[in-house]
């Protein structure tokens, strides 16, 4: 995401987006159209902690994933009978151009003939095959270590890295989603999340219950 938005772009209302969101993809959907394709992707947010977990435990409201931002073209080519809007700050950019995705890092695929939304991509900051933190530049990780897999071969971006993004905000959402993952955390990844929640958000009172306390 390069410079400031541009002009325009629709500001989003929430009755009007969760009705839109209604008829979202599931994982596997996404995964079938995306199968073979030449750059890394996963699925992150709550989805993915139920990938890790082996089943869904609570309705989502879309399906997130994420891609290096590089790599996005590739992705977007095997939608070509949707649209892709770019989205930044509460607003919409319908059908977004190079311009505003170069201003912008999330992006939200629509059926034009309904007008719904069926994932949302976020395209990420990377090093070629290096994946680099957008709150902190220098966590930086090979994508083969931060993507994990199903037993159907859905990528999923790993738990510690989900709940790292989860501990910014701690949205009831985010802190019933780290309750739930937390006693499926082996003592290694344990470790490294409470290392980063250190890096990122000392004080964050999830480190706590990572120790144990």
């Amino acid at each position: 995401m390069t410079g400031s938005l541009p002009p325009a772009g629709a500001l989003l209302d929430a009755h009007e987006l969760t009705a839109r969101w209604a008829r979202a993809w599931r994982p596997e959907q996404v995964a079938e159209r995306l199968s073979g394709v030449g750059v890394p992707w996963c699925v992150v947010a709550g989805w993915a902690l139920d990938l890790f977990r082996g089943g869904q435990s609570r309705p989502h409201g879309d399906l997130e994933i994420a891609v290096p931002a590089a790599g996005f073209p590739e992705v977007r080519d095997r939608f070509p009978e949707f649209v892709w809007d770019a989205v930044g700050s509460g607003r919409v950019w319908a059908g977004a151009g190079a311009e505003v995705l170069a201003a912008t890092r999330q992006t939200w695929l629509r059926d034009p003939a309904s007008d719904r939304f069926l994932f949302d991509v976020f395209r990420e900051p990377h090093d070629g095959d290096t994946w680099i933190f957008r709150r902190d530049s220098t966590l930086r990780l090979p994508y083969d270590v931060i993507v994990e897999r199903t037993a159907d071969g859905i990528p999923y971006l790993v738990p510690e890295l989900v709940l790292l993004f989860k501990a910014k905000e701690t949205r009831a959402k985010d802190q019933a989603d780290f309750d739930a993952a937390l006693p499926l955390l082996s003592q290694a990844r344990r470790d490294v999340l409470g290392g980063w929640l250190e890096r990122v958000h000392p004080g964050h009172p999830w480190l706590a219950h990572l120790a144990g306390q």
